[in-house]
């Protein structure tokens, strides 16, 4: 049996099906993910074809920079996804998928722009 994931947002506005197995978490600390979600991002990936979307009425999609979007719940305002142009994956944000994952954060990135508030004290890699 292929593994599988289901996650969505805090409405259940949009939600989502992933089929197989799930990168390690990474968590982004760059500004725009601090920005956008008032710490950092945890997010996993799973390849587009493996990735089913509902609730398409309800997913808007943010151009933060010429090659790079971020889906979230145009209702509740959850952020979901994340997905660079030339990538054929689509990132997850880990705290929206439903129950137990047995994923783990694997490493930091953009470290140089974490905020001031908090240490990354893990012993996990860390990347500027």
């Amino acid at each position: 049996m292929t593994e599988q994931h289901v996650g969505s947002c805090l409405c259940g506005g949009v939600s989502y099906t992933t089929e197989g197995a799930l990168r390690d978490v990474v968590a982004c600390h760059c500004t725009q993910c601090r920005k956008q979600s008032g710490h950092y991002f945890a997010a996993t990936n799973v390849p587009d074809d493996h990735l089913s979307i509902t609730g398409f009425q309800n997913l808007k999609w943010y151009h933060a920079s010429d090659d790079a979007k971020r889906g979230f719940c145009k209702v509740c305002g959850s952020t979901l996804f994340w997905k660079h142009s030339n990538d054929s994956f689509t990132s997850v944000l880990a705290g929206s998928i439903d129950g137990k994952t047995g994923l783990k954060i694997e490493k930091h990135i953009f470290c140089a722009d974490k905020g001031d508030y908090y240490e990354i004290s893990d012993g996990l890699p860390q990347f500027e």
